[in-house]
């Protein structure tokens, strides 16, 4: 599908200095060795329906639909042809899910996930189509999982949480804030997101980056949903500190900044945790040598959570958060776009996949910001519409593919 036609920006002087201070700013309060002050990032009132997409970006896209627009009549249609919007799922709840390493044992891990991005892709397709049935599916998704679920078992328990955890609060923000219709069981919902899945990631992982990132993402969802400010400030502190030592700047120094409770106090640690890279280029991820599929995962739970921060009031795209996200997804997308990859780099291999993860990012960064970004650009928009990973990224090309909401 081809994109909107290209647009010129200009950023002004006062954009520029609010971003280098900012920025500056950033710099500052990652210092090596040290963790983000857990300074309040909670709005006084949250807003709503606000973890990932807002009501304003939702009327945008939805508008683009019914004209017939592309990207998003395409990207809309590919949702609703998918098995997640199917009104005859029958959900698969189960009171533990036990997850091992890569899934396995999969007791429950894919049911899980799946019927949450469904609980989410309903949500939409009734936000889209005012078709109550599928407001209906949403609830009835979420009702059983409520009824039933208490517990994740297993080595893959956090990463398990965080990925469900993150579809969950956005499929319910949705319909608590814009379905008229009933949903008796809400209050029992929340239990299930404070009392199952809140306790599991609150305190985060010494994990690669990318679980973190991803528990982190539903920490902040599920904090907003339960309008939780002390969650929801404790994991934007902990997403400031993660970020920082998961994308690489040549800011940061010699070494890439570090979780100080991981203790990676030498070089070789660290070298070791960057899968054997040595070589610290400005969007390196920690990850970008283990696998561009699980770099992918870390890089788009950092566009979600600021997204659902910039929702929230509090912009964190003009900071050092936006700038690492932005070289994260130019650096990785020149290589998925096929450049050849230099022998200092990965041992001169890359082992690609990034996914469906550079619509949110992208459209902050590109399309409210202004910055060039040539290489995210391209792939962006060669892969359009993005549709889902089967884990928790879903239908982004519909909800932010060139969103100015």
């Amino acid at each position: 599908m081809s994109s909107a036609p290209p647009r010129r920006h200009r950023r002004s002087r006062a954009v520029l200095l609010a971003t280098l201070t900012a920025a500056l700013t950033g710099a500052l309060l990652t210092g090596p060795g040290s963790a983000i002050p857990s300074a309040d990032a909670a709005p006084a009132a949250f807003t709503h329906p606000g973890v990932t997409v807002s009501q304003g970006q939702l009327d945008f896209a939805r508008a683009k639909v019914d004209a017939g627009a592309q990207p998003w009549k395409g990207a809309f249609d590919q949702m609703m042809a998918s098995r997640y919007a199917d009104l005859n799922r029958a959900p698969k709840p189960r009171a533990v899910v036990e997850c091992g390493s890569y899934s396995n044992p999969d007791y429950g891990c894919t049911d899980e996930r799946e019927d949450a991005i469904a609980a989410y892709t309903n949500a939409l397709a009734w936000y889209f189509t005012r078709d109550e049935r599928y407001a209906r599916k949403s609830i009835e998704l979420m009702d059983a999982w409520s009824a039933v679920l208490r517990d994740h078992t297993n080595s893959n328990a956090p990463l398990q949480t965080g990925w469900a955890g993150s579809s969950w609060p956005k499929a319910a923000e949705i319909i608590k804030y814009t379905y008229g219709g009933a949903w008796a069981n809400s209050g029992r919902f929340a239990t299930m997101l404070r009392d199952v899945y809140l306790p599991e990631i609150i305190n985060g992982s010494n994990s690669n980056g990318n679980w973190e990132l991803t528990m982190t993402e539903a920490a902040v969802g599920i904090s907003v949903f339960l309008e939780d400010r002390a969650s929801y400030d404790k994991a934007v502190a902990r997403f400031r500190t993660r970020t920082a030592a998961y994308v690489y700047l040549n800011s940061d120094g010699e070494l890439p900044k570090t979780v100080p409770s991981q203790h990676l106090d030498t070089r070789d640690k660290i070298v070791k945790y960057w899968q054997g890279q040595s070589t610290f280029v400005t969007g390196l991820t920690q990850e970008t040598c283990r696998d561009f599929t699980h770099t992918g995962y870390g890089i788009s739970s950092i566009s979600h959570i600021a997204e659902t921060s910039r929702i929230q009031g509090q912009d964190l795209y003009g900071t050092d958060v936006g700038e690492r996200l932005r070289h994260a997804l130019g650096f990785q997308a020149k290589y998925q776009q096929g450049a050849a990859v230099p022998s200092w780099l990965c041992g001169g291999k890359a082992d690609l996949g990034l996914g469906p993860v550079t619509e949110v990012g992208y459209n902050a960064l590109h399309n409210r910001l202004g910055f060039a970004m040539t290489n995210t650009q391209a792939l962006t928009e060669r892969t359009r519409p993005s549709g889902t990973n089967n884990l928790f990224v879903a239908w982004e090309t519909l909800t932010h593919g060139d969103n100015p909401a």
